[in-house]
């Protein structure tokens, strides 16, 4: 499909090419969109069906370097200083035009007739910015038009300095030598027009989800009448789906009943008994529903959107087709009747695809998608990323950290020089690793042995433990190779290729680790969705809905199980949807998450004493952890924090219309289960929530028992209620409990002497009596 598109592209463009071979002439007067789609469209009217592109008027977006991925200022260093920028085109679009706009600024000492900066797309060079020195260390602007010809499904956009200081001998590092590019105020530009695709459910996730867009998923759902539980259950298997693949971007999934969205692509479900108004009336736009069934079809009021059609007779043929779909079942052409369909064994805990394996060693090839990303080449590469989303309740207390056998090879330098590997966790530094060809940790005589063998034998092997404090839910795992440049004679700044790589046979390991957290953590929760998340398809959790909920209440459903499915990777398959009767009754036994306010969510009104915030007329107000309990040693104050007993300490919240609540606290149905709350008066201001669930630097917010959301504004704070979920092995647990209870220790070791003293007595006793009694014998 996309050698297709780019050959479209190159039809479209031919008479274009044509006459950039000739010298460029004046300027023509710019015309009109829909007049330049008119001339091109008899270029591609011998094209198939999939690309038959229908009159339409173009439209730009345009995203800053930061949105497409740069989230760091990009500083070019040296002779050949160079950054690469990915953006990618979806498969229903055909660019028409482009533009780079840079800022950037340059160093005052590049020389100008032997200095530029060059810009590259996809290995054409599209522009050549010069370095008067008028303009030197000023904050610069240039626009610089993209040859659309250039452009395919995946592009890099190169920015290279060729910068020179002097014209006699120089130092290819020297400080002098720089450029730096604003990552947030330049920007890409996109002119595109759409491309009708085939109905072929073979292209699937595409039109409805590209993987080459970067920017956030918002795919609206539609049901014809407002849906059971049952049937919205089924939906939310496919926006988890959706979710999962959208994973970083962000998804929303809108809902709307009875009409159809007028334009834009669509996931529509559907029965004989609930067929949206505008495809019932047109004959032939259904497929015939005797089972489930999946379909694509053209949107009849927007030629350029698809339909996804979710089929069945009834609520549970809607779920087979839906985790048909979710599992990529090998679906092809417009309709696709589900036949017999193998369940999946339910997940393990701990096992979800996207999360570090806890049962077992998992290589570095398991957690990278293309291999090549642990490779580099340069005196300047980049860093090696390599994404470590670890279980959120590993235990790692009084732990050395956690294992690591790395291997890496790398060219070997002349001599010893300061050339090493940094390796750091997130942005924090770990430790650095010297490239001379052994390890660091070896002793001093066992380098003078392996200095006897043959130097340079890859890959090198060093074991690792990793600090514990420094990583996070989702944590990158950095390798930093830098070469140090050898010292050349005078005008000899030739050099020798390097280049790196870590071993794909590396590996973490974090069997040895038990689970075992502290609740309620609402961090857990907004990072990986936990305690929901431990299985990934959710066979252990439900979701309780207001009474009489309506479509923002759906929206909501849908929007949460899109986030759980992102930090999985895998669909909500077995998700219980229920009413406040159900969770008290059929999912007691579940973890809860309940949606809904006072006025409308029953459990919260029964539960009102739980809580950590207390629900007033005029007031709301945090009970916290008493100061003076807190501080009381653990065997007085045992008791006091088992009770419901309120605390002294408490803080006032204004309430406010909009303000939305995340509470996470212990199940009262079940002390082994645990309950998140998302309140909101208004059902549809839950979507801020969802806002800062995506932002990284709210996100960071996120934590202990209650987020308040106030406008844009994120406040956690750590309610009174403390339980434990997960399990220790004995004497884990006992050292790590008298670690924290000194006094309990101190009570337990004169407990077991006086014991000790009494089993002694006795036997002592026991000892004298039968001395005795031998003695009468005699």
């Amino acid at each position: 499909m996309r050698l297709v598109s780019a050959t479209a592209a190159c039809l479209l463009t031919v008479a274009a090419g044509l006459a950039c071979a000739q010298p460029a002439p004046t300027p023509a007067p710019a015309q009109d969109p829909a007049a330049q789609n008119a001339q091109a469209a008899p270029a591609v009217a011998g094209l198939p069906d999939a690309l038959a592109t229908p009159p339409a008027s173009a439209s730009t977006r345009t995203q800053t370097l930061r949105e497409l991925g740069i989230d760091y200022e990009i500083t070019l260093r040296g002779i050949h200083g160079n950054a690469g920028v990915p953006f990618g085109v979806r498969a229903d679009e055909l660019v028409s035009a482009a533009q780079l706009h840079l800022r950037y600024s340059y160093s005052p000492s590049l020389l100008p007739d032997l200095s530029h900066l060059k810009v590259t797309v996809n290995g054409v060079t599209v522009a050549t910015l010069p370095t008067p020195p008028a303009d030197a260390g000023k904050a610069l602007s240039a626009d610089i038009p993209i040859d659309p010809r250039v452009v395919s499904d995946y592009n890099q956009i190169n920015l290279e300095l060729i910068g020179h200081y002097t014209r006699d001998c120089e130092d290819p590092d020297h400080t002098s030598l720089w450029a730096n590019v604003d990552a947030a105020n330049s920007s890409l530009s996109l002119t595109t027009t759409p491309v009708a695709l085939a109905d072929n459910l073979a292209m699937l996730p595409v039109p409805f989800f590209d993987e080459h867009d970067v920017r956030a998923l918002s795919l609206p759902f539609h049901f014809a009448q407002r849906p059971d539980l049952a049937t919205l259950q089924a939906a939310g298997i496919v926006s988890s789906w959706f979710g999962a693949l959208a994973g970083y971007r962000g998804a929303s999934f809108p809902v709307s009943t009875g009409a159809l969205p007028a334009s834009g692509n669509a996931v529509v479900f559907a029965t004989p008994d609930s067929l949206p108004t505008l495809l019932a009336g047109v004959p032939g736009s259904l497929p015939d529903i005797h089972g489930p069934t999946v379909a694509v079809i053209a949107h009849p009021a927007d030629p350029n959107a698809k339909l996804l059609l979710v089929l069945g007779r009834n609520a549970s043929e809607l779920a087979k087709a839906a985790t048909a779909l979710a599992l990529r079942a090998p679906l092809t052409g417009a309709i696709a009747p589900i036949g017999d369909l193998a369940q999946p064994e339910p997940r393990k805990p701990y096992d979800a695809p996207k999360w570090v394996s806890s049962e077992r060693a998992v290589y570095f090839r398991e957690l990278v998608d293309r291999p090549e990303r642990l490779n580099v080449t340069g005196y300047h590469p980049d860093l090696i990323r390599v994404g470590l989303q670890l279980p959120p309740d590993l235990f790692v207390w009084r732990s050395d950290g956690i294992p690591v056998s790395l291997k890496y090879r790398y060219t070997v330098p002349q001599a010893n020089d300061q050339s090493a590997l940094n390796i750091s966790i997130n942005d924090n530094f770990v430790t650095t690793l010297p490239l001379n060809g052994h390890p660091y940790a070896e002793s001093l005589p066992l380098r003078w042995w392996r200095g006897l063998g043959e130097r340079g034998a890859m890959p090198i092997r060093q074991d690792l433990e990793l600090p514990t404090g420094t990583f996070s839910a989702n944590s990158q795992l950095r390798f930093h190779f830098f070469f140090d440049r050898p010292q050349a004679e005078a005008c000899k700044n030739t050099f020798p290729d390097v280049s790196a790589a870590i071993d794909a046979d590396s590996s973490i390991d974090l069997s040895d680790f038990p689970h075992y957290m502290a609740m309620p953590n609402l961090a857990a929760f907004g990072n990986a969705g936990f305690p929901f998340t431990r299985l990934a398809d959710l066979s252990e959790s439900a979701i309780v809905l207001p009474d009489n909920p309506g479509e923002a209440d759906y929206a909501n459903v849908l929007n949460l199980l899109g986030k759980l499915g992102a930090a999985t990777g895998y669909p909500t398959l077995r998700v219980a949807l229920a009413t406040p009767a159900e969770a008290k009754q059929r999912d007691a036994d579940r973890d809860l998450i309940v949606l809904g306010s006072p006025a409308t969510q029953p459990l919260l009104r029964e539960w009102a004493q739980q809580l950590p915030v207390s629900q007033g007329n005029n007031s709301r107000r945090l009970r916290l952890t008493d100061w003076l309990l807190d501080k009381l040693p653990g065997f007085l104050s045992f008791d006091a924090r088992r009770t419901d007993l309120p605390t002294t300490a408490e803080v006032s919240i204004t309430p406010q219309p909009d303000d939305v609540l995340l509470m996470g606290l212990q199940s009262p149905l079940d002390g082994d289960r645990s309950v998140v709350v998302l309140q909101a008066d208004d059902p549809s201001n839950l979507a801020r929530l969802f806002q800062a669930w995506d932002d990284p630097v709210r996100l960071a917010k996120f934590q202990g028992s209650v987020v308040l959301l106030q406008q844009d504004k994120v406040t956690s704070l750590a309610g009174n209620q403390t339980y434990y979920i997960g399990h220790l092995p004995l004497p884990t647990w006992l050292r790590w409990y008298f670690s924290n209870h000194p006094i309990w220790l101190a009570v337990s070791v004169i407990a077991l002497c006086l014991l000790l003293a009494l089993a002694a007595r006795v036997l002592l006793r026991l000892h004298s009596a039968i001395r005795l009694r031998e003695g009468r014998g005699k």
